[in-house]
């Protein structure tokens, strides 16, 4: 997905410098070419020689390198490039670039660039929520620069914890692919997805309905990040309150049985991505007059099981998708649930998610989900949606071109 692409990866000082070392070994299994510059600080965590040794080449360190300056060295690194990402981004990287700094090789190479920059910030959480720091960032942003993380969690200081750990490699890979089909890679052109996204509606009369407190936001998210991706996207929605992808054929529907007619003629597919909370149970003959409430009884309604429309197309005999994704929206033994439907159910990954009522997953902004698959588990740390959307597509993207994942 990243062959024939060359990256420039700026490591600041920070402890999650060492996480950078994995982050050039995700990059260079990937196709890409990796150029590595170490800050002056970020010489106290890892060693030039490791990140040569990872690259394949020699690390950059010295602005006032007489070896390399000759011919305007940091010019040639800035321009030499598809894309830069700055990982770990301490707090005083930040300022420095949002002030124009040019002191050093790595400040001087990111001024001098005319490529995407990827920053990955890493630092104590209060220094994170420093108003200082928030001005820098919503500088960098209003100039372009696009930010993946921090993720939430504990901090190598004792005691601590809160916003400020440097975004997983994986994660640092998956956003340095969204910026780079945002500015033309379209890891996913030639592909067609099918997704569902959203609750679906069962009535019971005329005005009253079974549903359940799906958004639509991450099924949205996914089909948003699959057409930026390049890819042929048809999205199948219930009712929400979100606006339609751009780039994308949106098909509305109330029901169950609606969206598994809409599914079917979406196909074939390269992929199918379940997202959708469908509604187990539908009324079986739903009132063609408005319920009244009277003083005898409450009205009691007799159910019929709702087609299962990620199990229909995960056993089709002819034109199942190569790749089939569920999700698994469960409230406890969100894993031991999700390996059950990932078995039961046909298909190839589970997204499995915890939607209990204290995780505020549904209707929130925010999701923290573990990809099941026949491999294993694979737990991701907690983002927002768009960020979920983005690693799932970088996925997905790898695993129809065939490449590592």
């Amino acid at each position: 997905m990243l062959t024939g692409k060359r990256i420039l990866l700026v490591i600041g000082g920070g402890i999650a410098a060492y996480k950078s070392l994995d982050l050039i070994r995700r990059l260079r299994e990937r196709g890409a070419a990796v150029r590595g510059i170490l800050t002056r600080a970020g010489h106290e965590f890892i060693t030039p020689l490791s990140v040569g040794t990872l690259c394949g080449e020699r690390a950059f360190t010295d602005l006032f390198d007489s070896g390399r300056e000759f011919d305007v060295g940091h010019i040639r690194l800035a321009r030499e490039t598809d894309l830069v990402i700055v990982a770990p981004a301490t707090a005083d990287l930040i300022a420095k670039m949002a002030g124009g700094h040019a002191d050093d090789l790595a400040t001087a190479v990111l001024l001098a660039t005319d490529k995407p920059i990827l920053i990955a910030p890493a630092m104590n959480p209060v220094m994170w929520r420093n108003a200082a720091t928030r001005r820098n960032v919503a500088r960098l942003a209003a100039d372009g620069l696009k930010f993946i993380g921090p993720n939430s969690g504990e901090m190598a200081e004792s005691g601590e914890a809160g916003t400020g750990r440097m975004a997983e490699p994986l994660e640092i890979v998956d956003a340095a692919l969204h910026v780079l089909a945002a500015s033309g890679e379209k890891p996913l052109a030639g592909k067609r997805v099918l997704i569902t996204s959203g609750p679906t509606h069962e009535p019971i009369d005329p005005i009253r309905y079974i549903a359940n407190r799906s958004s639509g936001k991450q099924g949205h998210a996914i089909a948003a990040a699959a057409a930026q991706a390049g890819a042929d996207v048809v999205l199948v929605s219930g009712p929400v309150h979100l606006p339609d992808p751009e780039g994308v054929t949106s098909i509305h529907v109330t029901t169950a049985r609606e969206m598994l007619d809409a599914v079917k003629n979406g196909l074939p597919a390269d992929a199918a991505i379940f997202a959708a909370a469908v509604a187990d149970w539908a009324v079986a003959k739903p009132d063609a007059q408005k319920i009244k409430k009277t003083q005898a009884s409450a009205p009691t309604f007799a159910l019929t099981e709702n087609p299962d429309i990620l199990a229909t197309v995960a056993k089709l005999k002819s034109g199942r998708p190569p790749l089939v994704v569920g999700f698994a929206a469960e409230t406890e033994k969100v894993i031991d649930h999700a390996k059950a439907k990932l078995k039961s159910k046909g298909c190839d990954w589970i997204v499995a998610n915890d939607v209990s009522p204290g995780s505020g997953v549904m209707g929130g902004d925010r999701n923290s989900v573990h990809l099941v698959t026949a491999a294993g588990v694979e737990s991701w740390p907690s983002q927002s949606k768009d960020e979920v959307a983005r690693h799932l597509i970088g996925r997905i993207a790898a695993a129809l071109n065939g490449t590592r994942s």
